[in-house]
């Protein structure tokens, strides 16, 4: 835990706690015991997302940066960079900057930092091998300085492969990193980063409460089978037939530059794209009621096992930050600036007929394209996006010897948001939107030791252009306004820090989970969230630092959400996905080489339908992490061995959701009328006992 100074609530992990994690942890993985967060994980292996929970909301409302740039939504912020490359991870609840490139930080922001290149040469490598037929090889070179040039590069490989925890399947992941770093005589400085994801993994299959019930008391598993029979009740199920392919490339450039000592310019440039498809099986012509062809004219047999796809095509999401600094005077400094997006989806759901193994075809091969009985390929097409502009202004005055911080500005953002369809159905829709969002906080050090803190902001959200394929009208716009007020401490023994929050909501975007990994988005009414969050942090004592964190939040629906025409009773029910209490104990020992670390999570009890009839249990999760550092040994200078646990008593538990669901049992409407019940929500269920040993060293 760092002695932070900012005025709003900081929480972070630094290199040191990371490198004592498993290297196939991602993101999520690193920060699930601060006190905000709750995070489920599918898998143990680092190839697959996630999904975080924070102050009652969800990744989509919280503003995920990689290096300052937009990175992917938690299910896939595996994909942008190698544990091995992060550096620092921090998280700053219910506020982010008023000039990161986000305005859906109602939960806050999480930022991953990315290592900066090393001025030596040499580089660094690790290999791993777990539970799960889990293997991972891990390579980085590093160029150090070239020449006096004053840049200095890296790139790193990595290559996963893992079965999966609970039925059928195997997944793979192929990572590629590289950084660049460039620094001048007067403190300029330009930092690049880019990185290649290619993974392929078996899509899980995740129970709902009846399901999970069954598998917790007699032990029968849920998820894919390695047995294809076309004729079996269980087709469906065959791994092979539900599939993800995937690539992505994220790129992002920091330029810093010092013009002189009172003016500078920043300007952060990203781009990032995905293409591939996830597949699932889909029946039979004859099941489904329809008549298909394929390319040659041919009638496709009633019986041809189908697979339909969720697919994308390149499709960009360009940005840039542009930044003047100016130092008005010793008391201010004033910064102004203009933030540029365009994202665009480009998405399409075909329908073919399976490979004669089971697995799904790719989206690319004729032979396994149907078409109808007028000539038209059996898919639908989307494509989704918006293009934003957005200026900012922000004064930062310090007085009374830099004791009084005072941050104010003020963001104002103007978005051009389409949906189109064509294909088998064809609609467009769009809407123009503009937001307002202010920016304040104070900070004032009572102190050597002590400090108070306030802050509050306005945010805005647009739903994800993936996630409008279910969509025939766009939702609402969701609107927030946050309020926080803490208190920090610290001295040579220990660190503390407490804040108090309140956040407003109107026009909630709540998602739903869709087959084959994919997501749709729609509107839940307002809500009031309030709580607090705690951390202390003991020094070193006797090679041993404990950490413990609390966090209590209070949610509820100030309104009752619409249903049709008309509502689900809702009002003044606990909002979903906001439990009570979220509490984390950590113990790190140090000493003579050895190292390790403990954690413990709990997460208390919540609701998981909006109308608040079906309930998930709290849980406790746990990781232990034990290793030694050995002297160097010829040219491996930091030689070290560790083992990483996960899940030690082995329980079974669920530990978030997949979505929204309206209700699990009977619901009386405010209309009178009743909402017949349901399977109720979807669940991540924790992976089993897990056991990852790592060999790495720098050289």
């Amino acid at each position: 835990m760092r002695v932070e100074t900012a005025p709003y609530a900081v929480q972070s992990v630094g290199r040191q706690y990371i490198e004592m994690r498993s290297p196939t942890s991602t993101g999520l993985d690193v920060v699930q015991n601060l006190p905000s967060v709750s995070i489920a994980m599918p898998d143990t292996s680092g190839i697959k997302g996630g999904a975080l929970y924070m102050r009652g909301f969800t990744d989509a409302d919280t503003a995920l940066l990689l290096d300052g740039a937009p990175a992917s939504l938690a299910a896939y912020l595996q994909q942008n960079v190698d544990a091995e490359n992060i550096e620092t991870v921090t998280m700053t609840p219910g506020s982010s900057p008023i000039d990161a490139p986000a305005s859906n930080a109602t939960a806050g922001t999480l930022d991953e930092r990315t290592r900066t290149p090393g001025k030596k040469a040499g580089g660094s490598m690790d290999f791993s091998y777990g539970t799960n037929n889990m293997s991972r090889e891990f390579v980085r070179l590093e160029s150090g300085e070239i020449g006096n040039s004053g840049i200095r590069s890296y790139i790193s490989v990595s290559n996963t492969h893992s079965r999966q925890w609970m039925g059928a399947g195997t997944n793979r992941r192929t990572h590629v990193d590289v950084g660049v770093f460039k620094e001048f005589t007067n403190g300029s400085t330009v930092k690049f980063f880019g990185s290649w994801n290619n993974s392929m993994f078996t899509i899980d299959a995740y129970p709902d409460a009846q399901t999970f019930y069954n598998y917790k008391h007699t032990g029968q598993g849920y998820n894919r089978t390695n047995v294809w029979d076309r004729n079996s009740t269980s087709a469906g199920n065959y791994w092979q037939g539900n599939i993800d392919s995937w690539n992505q490339f994220f790129v992002t450039t920091q330029a810093h530059i010092v013009i002189n000592k009172r003016l500078t310019f920043d300007l952060s440039p990203y781009f990032a794209t995905g293409f591939g498809w996830d597949g699932s099986t889909a029946g039979t012509p004859a099941s489904t009621g329809a008549t298909y062809f394929y390319g040659n004219g041919q009638k496709a047999d009633p019986s041809t096992p189908l697979s339909t796809y969720w697919a994308q095509h390149w499709s960009p999401q360009v940005g840039l930050v542009a930044k003047l600094g100016y130092d008005i005077d010793r008391h201010n400094h004033l910064s102004f600036g203009y933030w540029y997006e365009n994202n665009a989806v480009d998405y399409f759901f075909p329908t073919m007929a399976t490979q004669s193994s089971g697995r799904n075809a790719k989206t690319n091969d004729n032979a396994y394209k149907l078409y109808t009985a007028d000539g038209q390929e059996a898919i639908y097409r989307y494509d989704a996006g918006y293009e934003l502009n957005s200026f900012f202004i922000e004064d930062t005055a310090k007085y009374f010897n830099d004791r009084l911080t005072i941050n104010g500005g003020f963001k104002y953002i103007m978005s051009n948001y389409w949906d189109r369809a064509s294909g088998l159905s064809k609609f467009t829709i769009g809407a123009n939107s503009t937001a307002p969002l202010p920016h304040l906080s104070i900070s004032y050090k009572i102190d050597s030791h002590s400090q108070v803190y306030m802050n509050a902001e306005g945010d805005f959200r647009q739903p994800s252009p993936s996630q409008l394929s279910g969509s025939t009208s766009l939702p609402k716009n969701q609107y927030s306004i946050t309020e926080q007020i803490g208190y920090r401490y610290n001295n040579r023994y220990l660190t503390f820090d407490i804040s108090a929050f309140n956040s407003n909501i109107t026009n909630r975007l709540l998602t739903t989970y869709l087959p084959n990994t994919a997501y749709a988005v729609s509107n839940a009414g307002n809500q009031t969230i309030r709580g607090f969050d705690a951390m202390i942090a003991g020094r070193d004592f006797h090679h041993f630092s404990p950490y413990a964190s609390v966090e209590y939040l209070h949610g509820t629906f100030d309104s009752n959400i619409p249903y049709g025409d008309t509502y689900l009773p809702t009002k003044g029910k606990q909002s979903i996905l906001t439990p009570r209490v979220l509490a984390n104990f950590g113990l790190t020992y140090s000493n003579a080489g050895f190292f390790g670390n403990f954690s413990l999570h709990y997460t208390g009890p919540q609701s998981v339908t909006l109308v608040g009839d079906q309930r998930m249990p709290g849980f406790v999760t746990n990781t232990l992490a034990l290793g030694y550092h050995f002297k160097p040994l010829y040219f491996l200078r930091t030689p070290t061995f560790r083992l990483n646990f996960s899940n030690l008593t082995g329980s079974i538990i669920r530990v978030g959701t997949t979505g929204i669901t309206n209700n699990y049992h009977n619901v009386t409407l405010l209309d009178g009328s009743t909402l017949a019940g349901s399977n109720g929500a979807s669940f991540y269920v924790l992976p089993r006992f897990s056991m990852t040993g790592t060999i790495s060293s720098d050289f």
